[in-house]
């Protein structure tokens, strides 16, 4: 049993930000309950971070698409926490949301919200929090880490520009020109601010990541 429980505590700090924290720490083993305790206060912690993000939210009169500061959060659970548990956090996000919990942009929440416009995006949230895991880590050179955090944000709109142009009826080239190309600058500015922020976030986080 005890031997289980080891090999599970291995996999939950596999995706570390730093790489050697889980061989450099030494920790006391902890049990199942204790285990899936820890994990839910930083997933439920982190979508609540990502709740306050959708706050910042300005519309544009032209689209549909409002910026908000949920790509930035999104980024950054998943570079400080890891492709599995940055992945776990925006699907718990979701599902808070479309149980109708006001954690979406604009304090909204509803299965409404995953089927209207920006359903798209919400869903590339969680392959972006995944890829923001592996290539945007603290241990990665910082070039490699901003390229990954880049890619990561493209990967919302792969999902986010066909589901608007399905949902609005409009072409893909009019959902491109509404609903990606107004929020490039401002996805690199925020790539670029995850990137310099991650290093320094992943050191304030590994100590709340110790085991007793």
């Amino acid at each position: 049993m005890h031997r289980r429980v080891s090999d599970y505590n291995r996999a939950v700090d596999a995706d570390l930000p730093i790489r050697g924290i889980a061989a450099g720490v030494k920790r006391q083993q902890m049990d199942w309950p204790a285990v899936l305790l820890r994990e839910a206060v930083f997933v439920l912690a982190a979508t609540l971070f990502l709740a306050l993000t959708a706050r910042i939210r300005v519309v544009l009169p032209f689209s549909p698409v409002p910026i908000t500061g949920q790509t930035l959060g999104v980024l950054l659970v998943g570079a400080l926490y890891g492709p599995v548990r940055g992945a776990a956090t925006v699907i718990t996000y979701l599902a808070e949301g479309a149980l109708g919990l006001p954690v979406f942009s604009g304090g909204l929440g509803g299965v409404a919200m995953l089927l209207g416009p920006t359903g798209g995006y919400l869903a590339g949230f969680i392959p972006a929090s995944f890829m923001a895991g592996i290539a945007g880590r603290a241990s990665r050179r910082a070039a490699l880490r901003l390229a990954g955090l880049l890619l990561a944000s493209v990967v919302v709109y792969v999902f986010g520009a066909p589901w608007l142009a399905y949902v609005a009826k409009m072409p893909l080239e009019g959902a491109l020109a509404v609903g990606v190309l107004p929020f490039l600058p401002g996805d690199v500015l925020k790539a670029g601010l995850v990137a310099g922020v991650v290093p320094a976030g992943a050191r304030l986080l590994a100590p709340l990541l110790r085991r007793p």
